[in-house]
């Protein structure tokens, strides 16, 4: 089955299960190229494509910079480098992080679907938040196909269910469902007699051009990143920097001058992370001052000063009064998302249901 086509998966949480279904039922004569990135803690050395072999025929492994694309073959996105493609060729890159990930999966498909326009086919698998959902949508906006693994059956569904609210998804499938679905497509695409070239649509300079450059290395700011968008009153989470927004069909992002990008959700549950970690360090100073004010108060009770000494001890106690006040807040503080937020709201509308229900059954059984 020989094709022009590429094929670029983007997973999470729950999707190492749905990956290691994927390429179980891909056919060993599958000459497509696919391209693979899975979130992954950055010292988690070579796991997926050892196992991804084990369970498969088509030979996966760890992409390398530089090397050429074959067919026939399954490149996975090595640890803390993003992964890239190029005209028939691989890039591996340790660029700025995007939604808090490296690898991300929106650098792959904007890539791809820069290079290689309606040729691709991208797919959204387990996962949370949104990370890729920028991505299928740019593949979309470039002919290519967008395949989301069906959330029902996805372990995290959030990837999956947030690419379908942005994104006019071709088609949802189960994981097992899939590698047919594929060989369906790409003998489709070949049977069409005008078929375009996957690289007529490339628009040299624009945004999409220098976001890849970005995720391969290049400076972001003398890329001229900021020329792309408008600037905003939030910092970065990862550096502090000033963030620009950005905005595709209804999808906001955020990217900063130094080159870290941000979904609106991926920024939310940044942000209110960091709340915690900024409260809990202020206690750690005011922790500190109380053990302080307390020796110089018992130095000064020593040396008989006491009047000195009980200044110190009531400033003590005045610090330990405030602490208690900010341990509430850090430990009253929630982290948000917009898939938590969405599910406090269902839960909310299901229990007002639920009293609507009993205040209803109550008034009947009065009637009676």
């Amino acid at each position: 089955m020989r094709s022009k086509n590429i094929v670029v998966i983007g997973a999470s949480a729950g999707g190492f299960e749905a990956l290691k279904k994927f390429v179980a039922g891909i056919p060993k004569d599958f000459s497509a190229p696919i391209f693979i990135v899975w979130h992954m803690a950055p010292d988690v050395r070579g796991v997926l494509p050892k196992v991804l072999n084990w369970h498969g025929v088509v030979p996966a492994e760890q992409a390398v910079d530089g090397e050429p694309i074959k067919e026939g073959r399954i490149y996975v996105a090595p640890p803390d480098r993003h992964m890239l493609i190029e005209d028939g060729k691989v890039r591996v890159s340790r660029g700025p992080k995007e939604n808090r990930f490296r690898p991300a999966v929106d650098p792959l498909f904007r890539s791809a679907a820069y290079y290689y326009g309606p040729d691709v086919i991208g797919i959204i698998m387990s996962g949370a938040l949104d990370d890729g959902t920028s991505g299928l949508w740019t593949i979309k906006d470039r002919g290519g196909v967008a395949i989301v693994q069906d959330p029902h059956e996805a372990e995290v569904p959030s990837m999956p269910e947030n690419a379908l609210r942005e994104v006019a998804v071709d088609h949802i499938a189960k994981v097992a469902e899939m590698p047919k679905l594929i060989a369906g497509i790409i003998e489709a695409k070949a049977s069409e007699s005008n078929a375009r070239d996957g690289n007529s649509n490339r628009q040299q300079g624009g945004q999409l051009e220098v976001e890849i450059g970005i995720a391969a290395q290049d400076n972001a700011l003398e890329s001229g990143i900021m020329e792309f968008g408008t600037l905003t009153p939030y910092t970065c989470p990862e550096c502090h920097g000033v963030l620009s927004s950005l905005t595709e069909g209804n999808i906001k992002r955020f990217r900063c001058h130094t080159g870290h990008a941000f979904t609106a959700d991926s920024l939310l549950a940044a942000l209110t992370e960091s709340i915690e970690e900024e409260l809990w360090s202020a206690i750690r100073g005011v922790d500190e001052s109380i053990i302080l004010l307390n020796h110089m108060g018992d130095h000064f009770a020593e040396v008989n000063q006491p009047r000195l000494a009980a200044r110190f001890f009531q400033k003590a106690n005045e610090a330990r009064s405030r602490n208690e006040l900010m341990r509430q807040a850090v430990l009253a503080h929630e982290q948000f998302s917009t898939d938590s937020l969405r599910q406090e709201d269902m839960e909310s509308e299901f229990a007002s249901g639920e009293q609507i229900t009993n205040q209803a059954e109550k008034r009947s059984d009065t009637a009676h």
